[in-house]
């Protein structure tokens, strides 16, 4: 149980009441109490309190057992005191129940996205945990590369403590999934904001750049793991054709996605195919650079040469040494389409330059 819950209830609890309320567990040490200074106290009353199942009032303060392991005690002995005290066990017992809840969901959450969960066992899990099947969903994988001393995992937590239907799962010391529920209103556009309100934040506290990949929305339990995977590929492929964005979403991927998935042997063969042996290699930094301007002005030719403060003949000219090396001419849309896709192809082999 967290004892951040209680201590918040019983801050609460004591400005309604007015009185000293606080919390012990069943080692009879104050986990939560309004007076602060009292946390970490251990009561001379010792394990007896455990047996306090109606009110009890000892030396100054009425005491009451709940969830058969903690024990609320307020300042009292007189009949207020009685009916504060179990107030509070209903109240402080029911927030209990809630916690461990939603910590068995997040658990669930979990394991479904780790493939932990038997296919069969996936809906009598849901049934018996609550967790609604039928609501749309999308998972936001957080990365956090470098090492950091601060808690990431509690920091992204405690942006979604309001809704009981989101989950923040950590996986790892570097990745944390937060599952959101996604409302009819709701756009890529606004999912994008969300996961930059994350990395913001993040990037505030921990001076460290994340990365959150987005994955597609999901309309069943079983299918999170897709939604999971795709966030996983989004920033894989991020990492290798676009590392300056740390906002990736699936299906923005494009071209690359697909270049991502295809076996390595088979983008060797390609590049082969496409260009004499070496050619790609021959080109020089100003002419990569040239073809990236061109490529970002969608191949006009007096647009890109404005771009690069050249002449239009100075373009035209590398634009045919260009020619003459691949045998691919730029100012064609065909032969563009295959020069820009072997590009990515090589990239995406430098990146992984195994071959299996």
């Amino acid at each position: 149980m967290s004892n951040r819950v209680f201590q918040n209830l019983v801050h609460q609890l004591r400005d309604a009441t007015g009185r000293q309320i606080g919390v012990v567990d069943d080692s009879a040490l104050v986990i939560s109490c309004s007076d602060m200074g009292r946390i970490g106290e251990t009561l001379a009353y010792g394990t007896a309190l455990n047996s306090a199942i109606a009110p009890t009032p000892i030396s100054g303060f009425t005491y009451q057992c709940f969830g058969g392991e903690y024990t609320v005690f307020v300042e009292g002995e007189d009949d207020s005191a009685t009916l504060i005290a179990q107030m509070c066990t209903v109240t402080l017992n029911n927030a209990k129940q809630f916690h461990d809840q939603q910590f068995d969901r997040s658990e669930f959450v979990k394991n479904v996205l780790m493939d932990n969960v038997l296919p069969g066992d996936l809906y009598m899990r849901s049934r018996e945990l609550k967790f609604d099947d039928e609501v749309e969903r999308v998972v936001l994988l957080v990365r956090v590369n470098n090492h950091v001393e601060t808690n990431a995992y509690s920091m992204v937590q405690s942006l979604f403590t309001v809704k009981d239907t989101d989950f923040v799962v950590n996986l790892n010391e570097n990745d944390i999934a937060v599952v959101k529920e996604i409302r009819q209103k709701i756009v890529p556009k606004d999912l994008e904001k969300l996961a930059r309100a994350i990395s913001d934040y993040l990037g505030k506290e921990l001076y460290t750049t994340p990365y959150v990949g987005i994955g597609t929305t999901v309309t069943s339990v079983k299918d999170l793991i897709r939604s999971f995977k795709e966030a996983q590929i989004s920033l894989e492929v991020g990492k290798i054709f676009d590392h300056e964005k740390t906002i990736i979403r699936y299906e923005a991927l494009g071209i690359a996605r697909l270049i991502y998935q295809l076996p390595l042997t088979l983008c060797n063969m390609f590049l082969n195919e496409v260009f004499k042996k070496g050619s790609i290699d021959s080109l020089d930094m100003e002419t990569n650079f040239t073809i990236l301007r061109f490529f970002e002005n969608n191949l006009n030719v007096s647009e890109t040469s404005r771009k690069l403060f050249i002449h239009r003949n100075t373009l035209v000219y590398r634009l045919e040494k260009i020619k003459k090396l691949t045998g691919l001419d730029l100012r064609e849309f065909d032969d563009a389409i295959v020069f820009k896709v072997a590009l990515m192809v090589k990239k995406y082999l430098d990146e992984r330059p195994q071959v299996y």
